[in-house]
């Protein structure tokens, strides 16, 4: 499978990508400065010969920025703007599936919850999350493969934690982060949560529907 990769230099391309090459797919992972996110014109030619589309592109504010909400902008953006974009392109192309990584803090704070719990309010830097969520289901609509992938709070090598942070009540190792978009290649239309085990938060949607497993 040839896959479009945005975001192929970030935490979670970088864990994928090695493991994505060893299952014999094709990745295409342009930079930033060689494929503008935000010019239709572009995305549709990115998107043009490939049978996958992976949309890991992110831009994080440092951790002493993220209380403004001028710097989640450019993130806002990309999972908002460029998701739609890269959604578009890909039904016109004929893209057989498209995965969009989201995060599993927009969850209530109480209780343990799935997929099926509703997400009554969540944070104003998370909404466009869910923004590109609804972006991701809505190819799904179109008839192909729609995939949204609510990870926990990711620690390990090259991420900012190297061990789970306790505030959090859901995790997942950078590892089995890369392994799980793997696996979401092949997973039905739907959201799914990769999360540790035996959290709060189950992710037993999506290893009953894949043969993701986490390790750590």
């Amino acid at each position: 499978m040839r896959i479009l990769m945005t975001g192929g230099t970030g935490v979670l391309g970088r864990a994928s990508i090695p493991l994505l090459l060893q299952e014999g797919h094709h990745v295409f992972a342009p930079r930033r400065t060689a494929c503008d996110l935000f010019d239709p014109a572009q995305v549709v030619r990115a998107v043009s010969s490939c049978d996958a589309v992976m949309h890991l592109a992110t831009r994080i504010p440092p951790r002493e920025q993220r209380t403004a909400a001028h710097a989640w902008s450019e993130n806002d953006r990309l999972r908002k703007v460029a998701a739609g974009l890269l959604v578009d392109a890909a039904i016109e192309a004929g893209i057989q599936v498209f995965v969009q990584p989201s995060v599993a803090f927009l969850y209530p704070k109480d209780g343990p919850v799935d997929e099926s719990t509703r997400v009554e309010r969540a944070p104003p830097h998370l909404q466009s999350a869910l923004e590109a969520e609804a972006h991701a289901l809505r190819f799904a609509v179109a008839g192909r493969r729609g995939v949204v992938v609510r990870f926990g709070l990711l620690y390990g090598p090259t991420t900012s934690a190297d061990e789970p942070n306790p505030p959090y009540d859901a995790h997942l190792h950078i590892a089995d982060a890369g392994a799980a978009l793997v696996a979401a290649l092949s997973a039905p239309s739907g959201l799914y949560n990769a999360v540790r085990d035996s959290g709060r938060v189950s992710n037993a949607r999506f290893k009953q529907v894949t043969d993701w497993s986490p390790r750590f």
